[in-house]
């Protein structure tokens, strides 16, 4: 396995082992966020609030820190507030030392700008993992439910955030495969086509490798997992690749795609566009050999969506060296009691430094999480409760 990306960056300076804490928060013009500042308590928070008053939207800002892009995969300038033209986030995040980090986006000009301690980063890879997180919610069974984009992605997030060469190869290879799509949708020769396919064997045949290295580590995992959740059903992961099969070295790979991409570049010619690579790969997931995304019912693909979360989670703890901070968006909303339970137990598994649980009410509250304390956000203001629990009666 690689090691952690942060190796000599930011991150790593303000990282002791595994616990990173988030200490405050400031949030400007962020979704339906006008003005929010937070000095964030050392367990965390629980967060109520009825539904689209903004609960949602101060987790994303949260979790903005983690890779500088929003957790629903929205573009930046759809997340600067209605009638404002900046977003600006910034947090104060506390380890071995402490760091200021702060970003702002400006809609007019579509620049961005990241700041660790006042001096602006050149790129934003030299902050990324700098405060980890990971987002359970109802929304991740797209996870299991959705389209391969929407698992390439939580591949390339999570993999991106712990390797350096797994990020600069994901770079690479997506400047690459643009080129050559423009090459094959223009008037390009088959020459001039084949010119970026070196590059795309190389890189490709590097993310080829971690995401099938992901595969093998997870899968030794997932049913300890699933059976804290409550899914007692065979659960397998698998790499599926155009082309396939998808073994071998970095050099076979990388050979194995190079021949791909020659062999199918008359009809990549044709088509207009790239056939072959990890652009097209999916991280299926099989029920009893069937695919869950096709046969599972909505409580198992929900289930495994959850894993997966938590799968992340456990990587960022192990491979990349720091507890990311967990936040609950209203997690155990349509699932049963006993998946309810697993949940928490799961969370409570790796022993969560940090935890932000958004929920409707108070009664939603486990009691696990009675003791945090309480912050209410209403039309896009988020107030605190002079150092309020949740008591039981609520």
């Amino acid at each position: 396995m690689t090691g952690p990306a942060a190796s000599g960056s930011a991150s790593s300076r303000v990282v002791d082992g595994a616990e990173v804490r988030l200490s405050r928060l400031a949030v400007r013009d962020f979704r339906n966020l006008a003005a929010v500042e937070l000095a964030v308590p050392r367990s965390g928070f629980v967060l109520l609030g009825d539904n689209a008053q903004g609960k949602t939207n101060l987790l994303e800002a949260i979790h903005y820190f983690h890779a500088f892009r929003s957790l629903r995969g929205a573009p930046d300038w759809e997340l600067v507030r209605h009638g404002a033209s900046v977003f600006y986030v910034a947090a104060t995040v506390e380890g071995r030392t402490t760091l200021h980090v702060s970003v702002g986006y400006d809609r007019g000009n579509g620049t961005k700008r990241i700041s660790l301690d006042g001096v602006v980063c050149k790129r934003s890879s030299e902050a990324l993992g700098l405060l980890p997180s990971v987002v359970v919610a109802p929304a991740d069974v797209a996870l299991v439910a959705g389209p391969p984009a929407l698992r390439r992605r939580f591949w390339d997030v999570m993999l991106a955030a712990t390797s350096r060469s797994y990020l600069s190869a994901l770079q690479r290879y997506r400047t690459a495969l643009a080129h050559r799509n423009a090459m094959l949708r223009g008037s390009a020769s088959a020459a001039q086509v084949a010119a970026w396919e070196p590059l795309l064997a190389e890189n490709g045949a590097l993310l080829w490798l971690e995401r099938s290295r992901w595969v093998s580590w997870a899968t030794e995992r997932l049913g300890a997992l699933l059976a804290v959740l409550g899914e007692r059903t065979a659960v397998t992961l698998h790499h599926r690749t155009v082309p396939e099969p998808c073994r071998g070295s970095q050099e076979d790979l990388a050979q194995q795609l190079a021949e791909a991409l020659r062999d199918q570049r008359q009809r990549d010619l044709a088509r207009g566009m790239t056939g072959a690579g990890p652009h097209r790969d999916d991280l299926e997931v099989r029920l009893n050999g069937l695919s869950l995304r096709r046969y599972g019912s909505a409580g198992q693909q929900r289930t495994v969506a959850i894993a997966l979360r938590l799968l992340e989670r456990l990587w960022y703890r192990d491979l990349g060296g720091r507890e990311p901070l967990v936040l609950l968006d209203d997690p155990f909303a349509e699932l049963d009691s006993s998946r309810s339970e697993g949940v928490l137990e799961s969370v409570g598994f790796a022993g969560a430094a940090q935890v932000v649980l958004a929920v409707p009410r108070a009664k939603d509250v486990p009691s696990e999480y009675r003791g945090l304390e309480v912050f209410r956000v209403s039309g896009g203001v988020v107030t605190a409760s002079g150092g309020e629990r949740v008591r039981q009666e609520d």
